[in-house]
């Protein structure tokens, strides 16, 4: 692969057009267009999360600076309104599976960790009366799984901002994984549900303060807990009509503001401390979510129908994911002189200013072989 050093280019050779032409006939959407297509917005979606453009209008001024043909504002507008948003969804699955590595386990116990968690961008209520929010705010999320020691992105869906994490987090579910979550996601019938299906989904998920304990019995253990552990017993979860059939491990600590911190799991054989280190790694989710929202443009809303909306989103998320594997890749090639930070890599790179080995690596980058 030669002549790559622009995003626009690479993002070109991993997803060509022809990539895009049998997503749209299963959508049933046929293109006519032929100054400004869809392939056109998909680029144009690219380069505006990259390079944290403004808008339509001021993306219409930059795009040809970028290689792409001048079109007016509103002539992008128009069809981010039209092209289905499922197309931008489809796409970043198909990149995920491209750059994503793949080292899953299909059998045994699963070792790696599924963070799910998700993240709400909000705007006047005017905007987009089809979501409401709280108050005079309307917003969407975006429910998001990252594998935890990867930082890699996983899978991804979308609601309006109203909608409970519960509702989309059998969409993010992979039994390969080790699910971690935080309390918005703890709901007894579900961790019965996640222990009883054939192939079980391991957890560690935190619960409510005022989760009730029923039968509960103290784990044996012969020396004092450590790393801020101070109960690790099993029980039956809540009580009544919410108790859970299944006995579950609880395992309390408290952080580093003194406050408890309950969680329960269905892995029995960790340690208390080691349960807690899983749950520890939530934060990797909250980093990802800081950088999105600063690097990817994802809280300026260009549009203002559904299509438009997550289209965006979505595109903007393919990027990430796109920038990520360059980033591993040619970390693990350059020099350890060379080697940069992922915040260093993005800014350089877009800036067009990254030091000359990594400019070499980036006209010659090999991906893998399933793109090509």
């Amino acid at each position: 692969m030669k002549k790559s050093t622009s995003l626009l280019n690479i993002l070109q050779l991993v997803i060509p057009e022809e990539k895009i032409r049998p997503i749209l006939e299963d959508l049933n959407y046929i293109d006519v267009a032929r100054k400004f297509t869809v392939y056109d917005l998909f680029l144009f979606l690219g380069e505006a999360a990259f390079r944290q453009w403004d808008g339509y209008r001021d993306g219409a001024q930059r795009m040809p600076l970028c290689g792409q043909r001048a079109v007016d504002h509103s002539t992008i507008s128009k069809k981010a309104r039209d092209v289905p948003f499922e197309l931008f969804k489809r796409l970043l699955d198909l990149m995920i599976g491209l750059c994503n590595r793949k080292t899953r386990r299909a059998l045994g116990i699963p070792k790696e960790l599924l963070i799910v968690d998700s993240t709400t961008i909000t705007v006047g209520l005017g905007r987009l009366p089809w979501a409401p929010h709280k108050g005079q705010k309307s917003g969407v999320k975006l429910h998001v799984g990252i594998i935890g020691d990867q930082g890699e992105l996983h899978k991804v869906t979308e609601t309006t901002g109203y909608a409970p994490d519960l509702k989309s987090c059998p969409d993010l579910l992979d039994s390969r994984f080790i699910l971690v979550a935080d309390r918005s996601y703890s709901k007894h019938k579900l961790f019965d549900s996640y222990q009883e299906q054939k192939k079980r989904q391991y957890f560690v998920i935190r619960l409510r303060d005022n989760t009730t304990f029923t039968n509960s019995i103290p784990r044996l253990r012969d020396r004092t807990f450590e790393g801020g552990v101070e109960q690790d017993f099993t029980c039956q979860l809540g009580k009544a009509n919410a108790l859970s059939q299944n006995r579950f491990r609880v395992v309390i600590l408290k952080d580093s503001k003194a406050n408890p911190v309950i969680l329960a799991t269905n892995l029995h054989w960790q340690s208390p401390e080691g349960i807690a280190d899983i749950y520890k790694k939530r934060w990797q989710i909250e980093v990802f979510f800081r950088w999105i929202k600063q690097h990817l443009n994802i809280p300026k809303l260009f549009g203002t129908t559904p299509n438009a909306v997550y289209g965006q989103l979505y595109t903007a998320l393919l990027i990430y994911v796109l920038l990520k594997f360059l980033f591993e890749q040619g970390n693990a090639t350059v020099h350890l002189s060379a080697k940069l930070t992922f915040v260093d890599f993005d800014r350089l790179f877009t800036l067009q200013t990254l030091p000359p080995e990594w400019r070499i690596y980036l006209d010659n980058v090999t991906l893998p072989a399933s793109i090509n």
